[in-house]
């Protein structure tokens, strides 16, 4: 586990690579978000990377993100009744959509993703947690993610995850499939399509990832120029730890790091059901 001592060095090193992978593709590290997920993070941990600068920050399951939202909620609104309370930031930690990420008094608001397999049944309280939700792959998760939002003022902005890679164990829209389900999210009017999700195979060399990336880029830019997903759709989330840099490298803008900054899990403090969809 990274400790606090060394968490800022590991969370700078992060940066610094997303920075040099943007910059060989063309692009500034500022259209690439990270999303810290927190799967094995303390809270301290959490609050030490608000400290930072960092926003968004991913789950992916309910039954852990629910607890650890409740945690940071409850620690960001102490600050904001600190006099003269502020959260530092610097320049090269800042993101995008500065408007959003900040309060009045200086303390940052935080985005929660949801980034594993939805149930049903629990989409309610992911809606009502989560700035985003990657992991859509079916019609019955967004005839019911729907009917959630018929209550709300915006839409349900959601990712279409994509099985690139082909493995039986991952879940996942298959790639014939994806443009007819992006479809038929347009239609509705209470959920947001913003782009597409894949992840590849674990590999211990990065570059056997490449294939996967770009077959989704291939797709996304497909979709694109169709004009199939509308004017936000614009979110191309690929990489994870052992491949971010790869996945930035064939265009993906949002990476989904979390055992980079935090550490492997201690041996047995995690089921591991869902590895699928962890860093």
């Amino acid at each position: 586990m990274t400790t606090l001592e060394t968490l800022k060095d590991k969370y700078v090193e992060v940066r610094q690579r997303i920075a040099d992978a943007a910059k060989r593709s063309g692009r500034s590290a500022q259209n690439v978000m990270l999303v810290a997920v927190t799967k094995t993070a303390e809270p301290d941990q959490i609050r030490e990377l608000i400290k930072l600068g960092q926003i968004d920050f991913g789950e992916n399951r309910m039954q852990q993100l629910l607890p650890r939202a409740t945690i940071i909620d409850e620690w960001l609104m102490r600050q904001r009744t600190l006099p003269g309370a502020a959260v530092s930031r610097t320049p090269e930690d800042a993101l995008t959509n500065k408007g959003e990420t900040s309060t009045s008094a200086g303390v940052p608001l935080v985005r929660w993703h949801m980034i594993g397999h939805l149930q049903r049944n629990k989409a309610k309280k992911a809606v009502e947690t989560c700035r985003l939700i990657h992991s859509v792959d079916s019609l019955r998760l967004v005839e019911e993610l729907q009917l959630i939002g018929l209550k709300r003022e915006k839409p349900i902005e959601v990712l279409v995850q994509v099985n690139c890679s082909g493995e039986s164990q991952k879940y996942g829209c298959a790639i014939a499939a994806t443009e007819h389900l992006v479809e038929q999210i347009e239609t509705m009017v209470h959920v947001q399509v913003r782009g597409l999700m894949t992840m590849a195979a674990h590999a211990d060399d990065p570059e056997k990832s490449r294939p996967t990336f770009e077959r989704l880029r291939e797709l996304f830019e497909e979709i694109r120029e169709r004009g199939t997903g509308g004017p936000r759709f614009n979110i191309l989330s690929m990489g994870m730890s052992n491949d971010y840099e790869v996945a930035i490298q064939e265009g993906s803008n949002l990476v989904r790091v979390g055992s980079a900054l935090f550490g492997e899990p201690k041996p047995g403090a995690e089921d591991s059901s869902d590895d699928d969809h962890d860093d």
